[in-house]
């Protein structure tokens, strides 16, 4: 259901977000982000000179280059369209990430890596959306490897339980899909 009806307004501007999983034939896994900002109206900007409505204020990309376990093994980052002078100089320092895993402790690894003056917030914003886009691309693919390869048979703790509200531990899903973890009554 959509939002109730808004009052009378204008349209200003517009983030566009886009994340897209990719798995790679060499075994590896892309997942690419592009946010984009545009305003609806003309504006000047010092470092550009006027930037017409709907052209990007910001049209910026980022690929993480994961293995099966979530390891980050390359990282790519492009900016097109920036505000100021120097914006784009960041981007290879994204390759800070190379070697670290998502999963706990992410967010952190991000803020001490890229936080703050190293690194760009339109680019790190980025980064905690294409987590959540690695494990719904990946997690998928390497459960049902499992199942069939039969090579485990343990059962794995599903990456998503207490990750948010319908996968509480003590909840009616995981009791539904994953019984082994149930922690209700």
């Amino acid at each position: 259901m959509p939002l109730s009806k808004a009052a009378a307004r204008k349209p200003l501007h517009t983030r566009s977000i886009t994340c897209d999983g990719y798995e790679r034939e060499d075994g590896l896994w892309d997942i690419e982000a592009r946010m984009e900002d545009i305003k609806h109206y003309a504006f000047d900007n010092k470092f550009r000179g006027k930037v017409d409505a709907g052209v990007p204020l910001h049209e910026m990309y980022l690929r993480l280059t994961l293995n099966d376990d979530l390891m980050v093994k390359d990282v790519e980052a492009q900016m097109d369209h920036v505000p100021f002078m120097g914006c784009s100089d960041i981007a290879v320092d994204y390759r800070k990430l190379i070697g670290v895993k998502i999963g706990v402790g992410w967010r952190r690894a991000i803020k001490s890596r890229l936080g703050g003056i190293s690194g760009c917030t339109h680019l790190t914003e980025l980064l905690p959306v294409m987590a959540t886009v690695a494990i719904q691309t990946i997690m998928p693919v390497i459960m049902k490897r499992r199942r069939e390869e039969k090579k485990d048979t343990r059962k794995a703790r599903p990456p998503m339980l207490d990750s948010c509200h319908s996968w509480a531990s003590d909840g009616p899903n995981v009791k539904e899909f994953a019984p082994d973890f149930y922690t209700g009554d």
